[in-house]
């Protein structure tokens, strides 16, 4: 009885290990991959930029001289970084913030220039194990500016004297299979 009551507390701990290593290895994946862009564009390295995005990536903005949706594909906003990166400018970056559910995560990143700066929102997916920047949707601003609202104060919670009624509907019946809803 003691042997199996032993086992049983040694499994668990190993279960609860292994979750523990698997979260930290998810962020330590994610952390990489905006290092590799961040280093990427810090040093003009092209090689560690190839690793951080999938090749299919877009680079979304507004074109502030007409107003216009501007879309760069990656290889050409890799093929035109400066040789020796914004360091060689006197630029720098910054990981502001990250988050993550699943196969989808996005992150916060700040790459600062003399007299202004860029603030990316990175939106990345996961590939088998690696994770890569599919989508980089950036704003330059002034080096004072700051980043505001977060979801966590905005969401409210259902209150506990008004219980949420779960009303079913064939209108709002969703298909099984996952359609990206």
């Amino acid at each position: 009885m003691k042997i199996s009551k032993l086992l049983l507390n040694f499994f668990c701990l190993l279960m609860c290990l292994s979750f523990t290593v698997k979260a930290q290895s998810e962020d330590e994946a994610i952390k990489t991959c905006v290092n590799n862009y961040l280093e990427g564009v810090l040093k003009g390295d092209a090689a560690r930029l190839n690793l951080a995005f999938h090749p299919t990536a877009l680079l979304r903005s507004v074109n502030t001289s007409n107003g216009t949706l501007q879309d760069i594909p990656v290889a050409k906003f890799i093929s035109t970084t400066p040789a020796g990166g914004i360091q060689t400018k006197g630029g720098s970056t910054k990981l502001i913030s990250y988050s993550y559910i699943g196969i989808s995560a996005l992150a916060t990143v700040e790459l600062r220039f003399g007299e202004f700066k860029y603030v990316d929102l990175l939106s990345m997916l996961k590939f088998g194990e690696e994770w890569k920047i599919v989508s980089r949707v950036f704003s330059r601003t002034d080096l004072d500016s700051q980043v505001k609202g977060t979801a966590a104060a905005t969401a409210t919670a259902p209150t506990a004297s008004k219980p949420v009624v779960k009303k079913s509907s064939s209108a709002n019946v969703k298909p099984k299979a996952d359609d990206g809803w």
